[in-house]
């Protein structure tokens, strides 16, 4: 009995934790070089961010940390060109947005700072979408795992919701578009008819 009880809770955390979207990578690019990321984001979504750039050292041939190296972080709303994020850091730093508008936002990253124009970076970057609105809570050492848990089942549920909201919402634009269509072809075919009965009169 105890075994088939299991069964669906194990079910479930396995779909929930498919459903969130974490996009962890890293890449190279020039001191001068902006490097940019597409991102499809539902309204009200969560974006969290974070960035560590390392830079090229010629003497010892490998990448270290530089404290002068400054990043520049800007989101921008790709269908209405509304900038949602421009903000300077360090070479090691986090950024948070809110997707107001549902649709494609672009992320870029670049240098503002370097030892040399010339030089090389490898940048690390984490980007978490879907995730809840941050909040400070005072005491973790009080709170105990099965409360945690239930908050993340209930996090991973609000961004199931949010998702199907925007689903929804991307069939209620297409409807409206399919109905405007048929009604402009009526009006046309009425305007036709009519144009073919005054001829013959």
């Amino acid at each position: 009995m105890g075994p088939r009880r299991g069964f669906p809770l194990r079910t479930c955390l396995l779909i929930l934790w498919a459903a969130t979207f974490v996009n962890a990578l890293h890449f190279y690019l020039d001191a001068s070089e902006r490097r940019c990321f597409i991102e499809e984001l539902p309204t009200d979504t969560v974006v969290e961010g974070h960035y560590k750039a390392l830079e090229w050292d010629e003497q010892q041939q490998t990448y270290l940390e530089n404290s002068n190296l400054g990043m520049l972080v800007e989101v921008d709303e790709m269908e209405s060109g509304h900038s949602v994020v421009r903000t300077r850091g360090p070479w090691d730093g986090k950024f948070t947005f809110t997707a107001h508008e549902a649709g494609d936002h672009s992320i870029c990253l670049s240098a503002t700072s370097s030892s040399s124009p010339n030089t090389h970076i490898k940048l690390y970057i984490d980007i978490v979408v879907g995730s809840t609105r941050p909040n400070i809570e005072q005491d973790r050492s009080h709170i105990s795992n099965l409360a945690q848990k239930i908050r993340d089942l209930n996090s991973k549920l609000d961004d199931i919701r949010r998702e199907q909201q925007y689903q929804r919402e991307r069939e209620a634009n297409y409807r409206d578009l399919s109905e405007a269509t048929n009604t402009r072809a009526v009006w046309y075919s009425v305007l036709q008819i009519g144009v073919l009965i005054a001829t013959c009169e």
